[in-house]
């Protein structure tokens, strides 16, 4: 909303939008929901009503729920494994498993079964007197067209079905409910197990059907493993004959000899190391003259033994000879005689034995070194078998690859051939739908609320289309933000019945031309609609009327101390705004309370106000402005309020009236009412059919501007003001005229009627149901 003011009281600070507080913005909304009350009480009354008519009309509908579950315990019965493997129970798995029951398929099986394409509540328009109406308005457009197919009726059944049916998880749990809703309580919890139950008929269904697909490709699929394993398995068969590889327990036969060749090669070398120990001992014995007894001992020869026995003896018995008789007594020399025989056939027996040492180490390096050449052949021959082995396991591996493929299928078929005979499925019905007993459908309070909720959120929107769009002036405030103007008052609106009967002391307006009163005119001319309300003030002093006119009469005194506002002019935008009423009453209000008034009327196209106070009068303004007649002798005085009145004249077909404003002989005339009366009116053309306004700049002091209340729009007034900078600046303020007093409260609480009649009744002030 555009702010209008002098351009001089634009400011720096002005230029910067001023965003309102919540505190404001929230009082703001508050005051405009209190002037579209009405509009709001009447929308919620409408959907509040129109809930009623739904409750009233709308049939009773039922709602039956089923519980089942997706058991994650495996039902193991044959301790084997599925065929098409296990699922992992997840909330994926829980999911799919909803929509799974929400498909057609499930649907159709459950329609086909109940035979809902004969029920009329699933192929007809269903039930009340909405559905009825509907059902009406398609058969009116329809006309005499053909039956419905079994097609059309399916698939309307299918529409209705899937409206009505609910399905969904419980919370995180895998039990899902599904819920029917129907206008016969019986028939919904039919129709909630009939879905359970059609969905776990496809289960199984669908379970038997993968697994005779799987057993019959498992067939195909044996035969084919049968034939590559035989092959591999003969394939290998084959190469062992070709290559001469045969096996034993296990393992190849050359395998075997190399690892008996390489025993006997162990211990031959053992023999070998044996012998040539026994030999080497027996020629560090042979360098010895007699072996001492542990030599004896270990070589074990009883002829040593025996040899050596005796040559100890000797040997004691010489020393002692020795000793006794010397070394030279016979006896002594025979004795070691005897000694030396022993030691040669100790040395002959000694040298027997290492020849026996030495033919055995002989003989077990010849068997060492046969060993050997037979150990080379072996590995040789062991070699070529080792480099036959590389294929042969990669042939034995395959057909070990086709055998156990063909037992892991075999056993699998095995498995499929018994599920098929007794298929299972992990969803089971845990909790069975039963007759409902209360209705669910229409929720009463439910369906208040959303008709109460609506009715406000509705009435709101429409409130704020209202508000937003209204454009027109209806609160004082609203006067002083957007024009940067005072208002005045707020005048009431006056209707043509709510006058009453003129007191005796009050009577009509008695016009007389001159000062003197002589040559008073026809008062039955005077138009009996008119009049009242141009002497208001006087005929209803003490309403609220004349108490908003004695506002801008203090108004118009206050900036008489500033200013000199001798000449007023009185101005609309618009024609029929009450700008000549407002001028008549002001005044008539002025010349009431003792001052010399004089009212011209100057709306020179449209004299109304000098039709409805002198009909007959047939000179005025344009004689004065022609110097025809002098003022005094074209005045009409009020004989009640002592008013003086100038009539516009002969106006038809005028030319020009700007012109004759703007004269210097208007001037004139001007000058001659200032020096004569204390206060002179003037009812001006409005501003936007004419110019005339413009050019009256020269000749009044200050303007009221009068602007009809909730009808002007806002941008028609700004936009006639703004061309208008002459008249802004000497505005002295605006009249909101034709207020409606009853919804004046809406807008400010302190120009309502209750407030009045609260506060100032007391005064004496009275609304007489303006």
């Amino acid at each position: 909303m555009n702010i209008m003011r002098p351009v001089e009281a634009y400011t720096e600070r002005d230029v910067e939008p001023v965003e309102a507080s919540p505190r404001e913005l929230a009082i703001s909304v508050l005051k405009g929901a209190r002037r579209q009350l009405p509009v709001i009480l009447t929308v919620l009354a409408v959907t509040v009503v129109l809930g009623l008519i739904y409750l009233l009309t709308a049939p009773a509908r039922y709602t039956a729920t089923a519980t089942m579950v997706i058991d994650t315990r495996k039902v193991q019965l044959f301790q084997q494994q599925s065929v098409l493997g296990d699922i992992t129970v997840d909330a994926g798995t829980v999911e799919t498993q909803v929509e799974i029951l929400k498909s057609e398929n499930i649907s159709l099986s459950v329609i086909k079964d109940q035979r809902l394409t004969e029920d009329p509540e699933f192929v007809g328009a269903g039930g009340g007197l909405v559905g009825s109406v509907i059902g009406a308005i398609t058969g009116l457009f329809q006309g005499s067209a053909a039956p419905p197919s079994e097609f059309d009726l399916m698939r309307a059944a299918l529409e209705r079905f899937e409206k009505e049916r609910t399905v969904k998880r419980v919370g995180l749990t895998y039990v899902m409910e599904v819920k029917f809703r129907s206008l016969s309580p019986d028939k919904a919890a039919t129709i909630a197990n009939g879905i359970v139950d059609a969905y776990i008929v496809d289960q199984l269904e669908a379970k038997y059907q993968a697994t005779r697909r799987a057993s019959v490709w498992l067939q195909e699929r044996i035969r084919e493993l049968r034939t590559q394993a035989s092959a591999a398995e003969k394939a290998v068969i084959d190469y062992k004959e070709k290559n001469n590889i045969v096996d034993t327990g296990g393992r190849l036969i050359g395998e075997q000899q190399l690892a008996e060749v390489n025993s006997q090669l162990i211990m031959a070398r053992a023999s070998v190391a044996e012998s040539k120990a026994r030999l080497d001992r027996i020629n560090d014995i042979l360098r010895e003259e007699i072996p001492n007894e542990s030599v004896a001992d270990a070589l074990k020869n009883d002829t040593i033994i025996k040899l050596r026995g005796q040559y100890v003896d000797l040997a004691a018995r010489e020393a002692n000879w020795s000793e006794k008789y010397g070394r030279n007594h016979l006896a002594a020399v025979n004795l070691r005689n005897q000694m030396e025989q022993i030691r040669k056939g100790i040395t002959s027996e000694l040298q027997r034995i290492q020849q026996a040492y030495q033919s055995d180490y002989d003989i077990a390096r010849a068997r060492e070194e046969s060993i050997k050449n037979s150990l080379a052949n072996v590995v040789s021959e062991n070699q070529l078998t080792n480099q036959a082995q590389i294929q042969l396991r990669e042939l034995e591996s395959n057909a070990q690859t086709y055998r156990a493929m063909y037992d892991n299928f075999l056993q699998r078929y095995m498995e499929s051939v018994q599920q098929q005979s007794f298929p299972i499925t992990e969803a089971r019905l845990i909790s069975p739908a039963s007759r409902p007993l209360k209705k669910s459908d229409p929720k009463t309070l439910l369906v208040l609320a959303v008709a109460l909720a609506g009715g406000l959120v509705l009435g709101g929107g429409v409130a704020y289309l209202r508000e937003m769009g209204d454009n027109v002036f209806r609160t004082s405030s609203q006067v002083e933000q957007v024009l940067q103007v005072n208002c005045l008052a707020v005048v009431p609106l006056v209707q043509d019945g709510n006058t009453r009967k003129a007191k005796p002391t009050l009577l009509p307006p008695q016009l007389s031309l001159g000062g003197s009163g002589a040559g008073t005119t026809d008062d039955a001319a005077v138009k009996a609609e008119a009049r009242p309300k141009l002497s208001y003030v006087v005929e209803q002093p003490f309403s609220r009327f004349a108490e908003a006119i004695r506002g801008v009469k203090v108004a118009v005194d206050l900036h008489a101390m500033i200013k000199t506002t001798k000449v007023i002019g009185v101005t609309s935008t618009m024609p029929a705004e009450g700008k000549s009423t407002v001028a008549s009453n002001f005044a008539q209000l002025i010349a009431h309370a003792g001052a010399r008034v004089l009212l011209i009327d100057a709306d020179l196209r449209n004299p109304s106000l000098s039709r409805a106070m002198a009909p007959a009068a047939e000179h005025g303004l344009l004689d004065a402005v022609a110097e025809r007649k002098p003022l005094a002798d074209l005045v009409i005085t009020d004989q009640i309020t002592k008013l003086s009145f100038l009539p516009s004249g002969v106006t038809a077909k005028l030319l020009h009236t700007n012109e004759i404003l703007a004269s210097p002989a208007m001037r004139k005339v001007i000058d001659a009412a200032c020096s004569g009366y204390d206060y002179v009116v003037v009812d001006l053309p409005p501003v936007a059919p004419v110019v005339d306004v413009r050019s009256t700049i020269g000749i009044i002091d200050s303007y009221v501007y009068v602007v009809e209340w909730g009808k002007t729009k806002i941008d028609v007034v700004e936009h006639h003001l703004s061309g208008a900078r002459a008249i802004y600046d000497r505005l002295l303020g605006v009249v909101l005229n034709k207020a409606d007093v009853s919804a004046l409260s809406r807008y400010e609480y302190h120009q309502g009627k209750y407030y009045y009649q609260k506060h100032y009744a007391r005064y004496g002030y009275a609304e007489h149901h303006e």
